[in-house]
C-alpha cells in the first residue's frame, strides 16, 4: 500500500496540474511544455537570471564537487571546454562495492510511496533544475560544445520536457493496474462465490545505470535517469569523462529533494571515472544493475546489448540518416531549410542528415527543372550564406565537441568531388574553440568506393550529396540504409503523391521516423517532447524510442499479493 510522506502531499499540490497536463498531452501530442525557452523567462520565483546563472557557474569552476556519497574513495575530474578553458572541476571518485549495497537500502521506501509520490518527487527535481536552467546552459556549453543559446534551449527546457514526458509515461504505464487493493468475487452457482483480496504493486527491477553521451549530457540523460527513478529503481548516473559537471548538477538537485522529501538520497548518485578507467564496461555486467540507458558509438552499445545480459538495455546508437530529394514546389525554402539542417551545432547531432539522394538526371522545382550539379551548389551556397557572418555561424555552429570530429571532417574532403569546403572560424570570445563550418562532398552512387564513404556514418559536419539513378532507386538505397545500418530521422522532399506514399511505406517498413517537405522553421533534427518520438527502436539506430509506453514498461514489474477474503 502506497504510504505518502507529508512533504510529498505539498510536493502533489505543487505539481498535480503539471503531471495531469502532460498526461493530456502526450494522449493528444499536441505542443505544451512548461519549461520557458526564453533566457528572460528567467529572475523571479526563486529562478537565476542570466547574470546569477553564469555566477554560480564561475563558482564551480576549479572547486571539489561535494555530493556527500557512500564510499567516496578519492577525486577525479579534468573536463576541458571544447571552448578552450579547463573547467578544474574534481569530482567525487567512488568505491562501487560500497556506493552499489548504499543505493539498494531505499528501495523499499520509494516502491512503497507508490507512483504517484515518485512522480511529485520527479517533478520537483525537475522543478528546481529548472530554476537553474541559467546554470545548466554554462555547464552543457562547456562540456559539449553547444552555442549558448543551443544549450540553454537543448540543455534546459527540451531536456527537461523529456524528462517530464519519460514521468508520465511512467505513470501512466504504473496505473494502469489499480493501486491498493482489490475486490475479486467469482461465482459458484448454489455456493458461496469465491472470495480474495487483491494488492498490486509497482516494483523496480532494480540499480539503473545512466551513461551519458558527450553531445548532449540532459538532453539525452533526462529520460532514461527520470523513467527509472519513477518506477521505482535506484539510478547511477555514469557521465562522459568530457561532460561530467551537467549530470553532476542534475545528482545533486535529485538527492537534495529526495532528502527534504524523507526519502534516502542515495536513490541517485555519480560514478566518475580517473582517466582511462573505462569504468562503464565493469558497471555494466555488475549483477546490481538490472537496467542500462546508454546514447553513443554503436560499438560500444552493441556491447552492452550482447553482455549486459542481467539488465534491460536501452540504447541510441549511430545511424545514417537521409533525405531524398525528387521534387519541390518551395525550391528556396528547401534549401534554406537542408541549410540550417546541416549546419546546427556543427551536424554533432545523431539525428543530422548525412546523406542527400538526388537523381543524376535532377529534380522539378518551382523554379524550373535543375540539374543535380545545380541543386549540390545551391544548397552549398545556403549553407555558405546562412554561415558567411562569422558572428551567426558562432552562434549555430558551437565547438567541434573532440578532435575526432576535426580529424572525420578533415578526411572527408578527400572521398569526392568537394562542392562546400569547410572553413575555420574564429570565435572572439574564446580564442581556443575550434569551429568549422561544413563539407558537403558529391558522390556517385552507383560507384563501390562511393558506397563505402556514404554508407557508413561520419559524425559531424559532413553531408553527402549522392547522384543516383532515379527517385526509385533513391528509395531503394534509402531502404537498405534504414535497415542495414538505421537511422534516427528521414527526411523527403517531393510534389508527388505516389512518390510521398512510397516514401512512407519504406519508413513505416523499416521503422524509421519521417519528416516531409520542411520548408520553414520546422527541421528534420529537431523534435518536441511530448508529440515527436525521437528514434523508434525499429531499426539497428537504436533499440527504443524516447518516449513511449516501451520506454517506461519494462523497468518495473507488477507484484500481486492475493488474500483470501
Amino acid at each position: 500500500m502506497a504510504t505518502a510522506l507529508p512533504t510529498t502531499d505539498r510536493l502533489a499540490e505543487k505539481h498535480r496540474s503539471t503531471l495531469d497536463q502532460a498526461l493530456a498531452t502526450i494522449r493528444t501530442r499536441a505542443y505544451w511544455s512548461p519549461h520557458p525557452e526564453h533566457p528572460k523567462a528567467y529572475g523571479e520565483d526563486g529562478s537565476l537570471d542570466a547574470a546569477a546563472g553564469l555566477a554560480a557557474h564561475k563558482a564551480l569552476l576549479n572547486t571539489r564537487f561535494e555530493l556527500d556519497q557512500p564510499g567516496t574513495d578519492g577525486w577525479t575530474g579534468g573536463e576541458v571546454s571544447p571552448y578552450g578553458p579547463e573547467l578544474g572541476i574534481e569530482y567525487p571518485h567512488a568505491d562501487i562495492d560500497v556506493l552499489l549495497p548504499a543505493m539498494r537500502a531505499g528501495m523499499a521506501a520509494w516502491r512503497d510511496a507508490g507512483a504517484e509520490a515518485r512522480a511529485f518527487v520527479c517533478l520537483e527535481i525537475l522543478s528546481r533544475i529548472s530554476a537553474r536552467t541559467h546554470e545548466f546552459a554554462h555547464a552543457v556549453m562547456h562540456t559539449s560544445g553547444q552555442a549558448f543559446m543551443m544549450a540553454f534551449q537543448a540543455g534546459g527546457p527540451h531536456a527537461q520536457d523529456r524528462g517530464l514526458e519519460a514521468v508520465a509515461y511512467a505513470y501512466e504505464e504504473q496505473t494502469r493496474t489499480p493501486a491498493g487493493r482489490a475486490g475479486w468475487s467469482k461465482p459458484q452457482g448454489k455456493r458461496d462465490p469465491l472470495e480474495l483480496s487483491k494488492e498490486f504493486t509497482p516494483v523496480g527491477r532494480g540499480i539503473a545505470l545512466m551513461i551519458g553521451c558527450n553531445t548532449f549530457p540532459t538532453w539525452n540523460g533526462y529520460p532514461g535517469l527520470f523513467a527509472s527513478l519513477a518506477t521505482g529503481n535506484p539510478v547511477l548516473v555514469k557521465p562522459h569523462p568530457r561532460a561530467v559537471l551537467p549530470l553532476a548538477l542534475t545528482v545533486s538537485v535529485a538527492r537534495e529533494v529526495l532528502a527534504e522529501s524523507g526519502f534516502d538520497p542515495n536513490l541517485v548518485a555519480l560514478a566518475v571515472e580517473r582517466p582511462g578507467e573505462g569504468i562503464a564496461k565493469t558497471l555494466a555486467v555488475r549483477p546490481e544493475i538490472k537496467i542500462i540507458d546508454y546514447t553513443g558509438s554503436t560499438a560500444f552499445g552493441d556491447w552492452l546489448e550482447d553482455n549486459a545480459r542481467q539488465a534491460q538495455v536501452y540504447t541510441e546508437k549511430a545511424g545514417v540518416n537521409t533525405v531524398v530529394v525528387d521534387s519541390t514546389d518551395d525550391y528556396k525554402g528547401m534549401l534554406s531549410n537542408l541549410a540550417f539542417s546541416l549546419s546546427l551545432y556543427s551536424g554533432q547531432m545523431c539525428t543530422t542528415p548525412q546523406n542527400l539522394l538526388i537523381p543524376r538526371d535532377g529534380i522539378t522545382t518551382d523554379q524550373g527543372p535543375k540539374s543535380y550539379d545545380e541543386v549540390v551548389a545551391d544548397l552549398a551556397a545556403a549553407v555558405g550564406g546562412l554561415l558567411g557572418d562569422d558572428a551567426r555561424a558562432n552562434g549555430l555552429l558551437g565547438a567541434l565537441v573532440n578532435p575526432d570530429v576535426k580529424a572525420r571532417l578533415e578526411a572527408a574532403a578527400g572521398l569526392g568531388e568537394v562542392a562546400l569546403a569547410s572553413r575555420e572560424v574564429v570565435n572572439p570570445d574564446f580564442p581556443d574553440a575550434v569551429v568549422r563550418t561544413p563539407v558537403i562532398v558529391k558522390l556517385d552512387g552507383s560507384k563501390p568506393d562511393a558506397q563505402a564513404a556514404y554508407f557508413s556514418e561520419c559524425f559531424g559536419p559532413v553531408s553527402f550529396a549522392v547522384s543516383v539513378d532515379s527517385t526509385a532507386d533513391a528509395l531503394e538505397l534509402l531502404r537498405r540504409t534504414v535497415r542495414e545500418k538505421g537511422a534516427m530521422t528521414v527526411g523527403a522532399y517531393t510534389t508527388s503523391a505516389e512518390t510521398e506514399r512510397a516514401v512512407e511505406e519504406v519508413c513505416l517498413e523499416e521503422s524509421a521516423q519521417l519528416s516531409l517537405n520542411l520548408t520553414g522553421g520546422v527541421f528534420v533534427n529537431q523534435t518536441a517532447a511530448f508529440s515527436d518520438f525521437h528514434g523508434s527502436g525499429g531499426n539497428p539506430a537504436a533499440n527504443a524510442a524516447l518516449c513511449d509506453g516501451a520506454f517506461v514498461s519494462n523497468r518495473f514489474r507488477v507484484v500481486e499479493v492475493r488474500r483470501q477474503a
